[in-house]
């Protein structure tokens, strides 16, 4: 049974927020009910609109983190914009911010300037480095810190490290911002008292790459780049059936070697093979594994191997593409899809991946820049005079 009730609401957050990371985490919190104010430069609005205009005309990166908030146009080197802000802040319960290094502090945004004005306010930063140490004032976006995490070094094939195709670093400091100000409400349930949560990018991802950190560290050397390949188990990986397509499938113990030697590839001798009769062997001998796998899958088609797969308790996946995701029968079969609607129209887009139960996703509208300017204003208790007044001086 649904009910009307959302775990965030009642909830206000104001979001000076851009690109990414933290419209993605400030999305989150959305979805699940809070009301999301953010702040935009008048007309041109969060950068991120422009990236492209591929959705109805607009960027396929803003209609996805920017779902369910209320848009503020607001010109924060005005004066008048700032005043503005401080009185949002008074009935905000969560701000969140990744300006570039040092902005939020030199506008007096910062946890210990806001502190003491509102002790129940929660202040989220996200930033590439932090704000101490000497990357402090560096400037970093997802790529970078794919770089700086060593993610490019282990990403690719033998030849051709690669990015990966995800703003991975962007989105792994948002989910921690996100879980970050989930656990702080917690904490001011309890202590009444707000706090800050910091994230970085280099310290998300940082997390992430704990396996291979972890390998190269400790092993002496870092796990070699595979492509599609896992470096450290075998068979896993893309292998290709006779009609060109590819299948992506991988084992976890002996038993299952056994299994997909008889089951998939109806060869039983070659379960016994010495070179094979390892993880550790196969992986020595990937070579020789993969055109043994080749051999036999020339003879068959996706549909088919994928039977085996299946009939055999083989973990397996097509390869598929965009297009093949937007269409995968599971998705639809669970009804993850729901109507958005955006400035240039009705839009697709998935439900988010936790799912409570008799909780509905709130999926609210993508606003168009300063859609809500001055409803937003008027909530804060701002006669329609001082509205007009901060339009005819350019802050709104």
């Amino acid at each position: 049974m649904q009910t009307s009730q959302r775990p965030l609401d009642g909830i206000t957050v104001l979001a000076l927020e851009h690109a990414i990371a933290a419209p993605f985490a400030s999305r989150q919190l959305a979805d699940l009910g809070a009301r999301v104010i953010k702040v935009e430069r008048p007309v041109v609005g969060d950068f991120a609109r422009d990236y492209d205009h591929t959705v109805h005309g607009q960027s396929s990166f803003f209609v996805w983190a920017n779902r369910g908030k209320e848009s503020l146009a607001l010109d924060l080197k005005k004066p008048e914009a700032k005043a503005v802000v401080r009185k949002l802040l008074a009935g905000a319960d969560v701000f969140i911010q990744n300006l570039a290094p040092g902005a939020a502090r030199r506008m007096g945004l910062d946890f210990a300037s806001l502190h003491e004005d509102f002790p129940r306010l929660i202040v989220c930063d996200i930033s590439g480095y932090g704000d101490s140490g000497p990357y402090r004032d560096k400037r970093a976006y997802d790529l970078l810190i794919q770089a700086a995490a060593g993610l490019i070094s282990v990403t690719g094939t033998d030849g051709a490290p690669s990015r990966t195709g995800i703003s991975i670093a962007d989105i792994a400091a948002g989910m921690y911002a996100y879980a970050g100000i989930l656990s702080a409400l917690l904490q001011r349930g309890r202590t009444g008292t707000g706090v800050r949560v910091e994230v970085t990018m280099l310290e998300a991802l940082g997390e992430w790459m704990s396996y291979p950190l972890n390998f190269a560290h400790y092993g002496g050397t870092p796990p070699a780049r595979n492509g599609v390949a896992h470096p450290g188990i075998a068979p896993y990986g893309q292998y290709q059936t006779g009609d060109g397509a590819s299948v992506i499938f991988g084992l976890q113990n002996e038993r299952e070697w056994q299994r997909f030697c008889v089951d998939v590839l109806e060869d039983p001798a070659l379960a016994a093979d010495e070179r094979f009769n390892s993880n550790l062997q196969r992986v020595a001998n990937r070579a020789e594994l993969d055109q043994e796998i080749g051999r036999h899958l020339r003879g068959m088609t996706r549909e088919q191997l994928v039977e085996r797969l299946d009939r055999g308790g083989i973990a397996n996946s097509p390869l598929n593409d965009m297009h093949d995701l937007w269409r995968h029968p599971q998705l639809a079969a669970r009804e993850r899809w729901r109507d958005v609607r955006t400035p240039g129209g009705v839009v697709q887009a998935l439900l988010p991946p936790a799912t409570l139960s008799g909780v509905a996703a709130c999926m609210g509208d993508v606003p168009s820049v300063g859609e809500h300017s001055v409803a937003v204003l008027r909530s804060i208790g701002m006669p329609d005079a001082e509205i007009e007044a901060l339009a005819a001086a350019g802050a709104i």
